[in-house]
């Protein structure tokens, strides 16, 4: 990696970590979805820091930035935009929607209705909305970063396995520690420390980092461990449905902009190891028989483990 870009990188989560406190690993995990290309989701209880992680990372670098917020009500043309009738040119003009920004938080996004989320996998999933017929090119870099309540919370509407394939991986904030919690209190009593982040990179820096990324070098050995990981998924009993193609390649962009982030030009088996639950878990369905006994996504993610632990890392 180029000294100037390590830079970048370092100033980037640093940038960050001035609003949140104690989580360097939800910070590193947000950077290499944005270095990957990937969408995030972040799922927790209310508090937890999901808004105030998008907007840190957002007001780290010079960047288009825009906030909706996922209501019962929301309809797709107040994500993706309207045509409007101008009765001057006596014809329709498109309005752009929030959709059209470099990073898009979509707030509580499992509170809007199946119709309205659908309106972001296409946008998600090639860059691009069509509208009346027209497809429309996102800006770019192009990061969703989505929060969602936990499913058991009231007026919720699980987002559907398509919509979950789109995003790159599936974190939780968790609460902080009684350590980092008083130092929130405490730095707190003046002011709010992200009203003084300041830009520390632009859209140039972001795009050339995603293109460094992908020259990372991974060798075959880590591609045959990655596929057993995704078979096992596929055949465990424990399981209704295993990992998709799409979520192999996630995980290897993942673990290519981990190496990034490290300042290393080639993968380790860590760099998988480390991620393989993160980018997995909400690619995975368990069976009926196990996620009766536990909360659904702590059942995925305890199957996932075992598995990847079964898997004899590559030397």
């Amino acid at each position: 990696m180029p000294i100037a870009t390590s830079h970048v990188v370092t100033q980037l989560q640093r940038s960050i970590a001035r609003a949140i406190y104690g989580k360097e690993d939800v910070i590193q995990l947000a950077l290499i979805t944005l270095l990957a290309r990937g969408h995030l989701l972040i799922e927790d209880v209310p508090g937890t820091g999901k808004t105030t992680l998008a907007h840190a990372l957002a007001k780290s670098f010079h960047c288009s930035f825009q906030r909706v917020q996922f209501t019962s009500d929301l309809l797709p043309g107040d994500v993706l935009g309207v045509s409007v009738y101008n009765p001057e040119t006596r014809d329709f003009e498109y309005r752009h929607g929030p959709i059209f920004a470099n990073v898009v938080l979509a707030d509580e996004s499992n509170r809007t209705t199946p119709r309205t989320q659908s309106a972001l996998l296409e946008a998600m999933n090639e860059a691009q909305v069509t509208i009346d017929g027209r497809t429309l090119p996102l800006p770019q870099p192009f990061f969703v970063i989505a929060t969602q309540n936990p499913v058991e919370h009231h007026g919720t509407y699980p987002l559907p396995e398509s919509q979950l394939d789109r995003f790159l991986m599936r974190i939780k904030m968790g609460y902080p520690s009684p350590e980092t919690e008083r130092e929130i209190l405490r730095s707190r009593t003046a002011s709010d420390p992200m009203d003084s982040l300041e830009p520390v990179a632009n859209v140039s820096d972001v795009l050339a980092m995603q293109e460094a990324v992908t020259r990372v070098k991974v060798d075959a050995s880590l591609l045959d461990y990655t596929l057993e990981i995704v078979n096992r998924t596929r055949k465990s009993d424990q399981l209704a449905l295993g990992v998709s193609p799409r979520g192999t390649l996630m995980l290897q962009r993942a673990a290519q902009a981990r190496a990034y982030l490290e300042n290393r030009d080639f993968c380790l088996p860590d760099d998988f190891k480390q991620l393989a639950v993160h980018v997995f878990s909400h690619r995975v369905v368990s069976s009926a028989r196990v996620s009766s006994l536990q909360k659904k996504s702590e059942t995925t993610e305890n199957i996932l483990r075992e598995i990847v632990e079964s898997v004899r890392v590559p030397l």
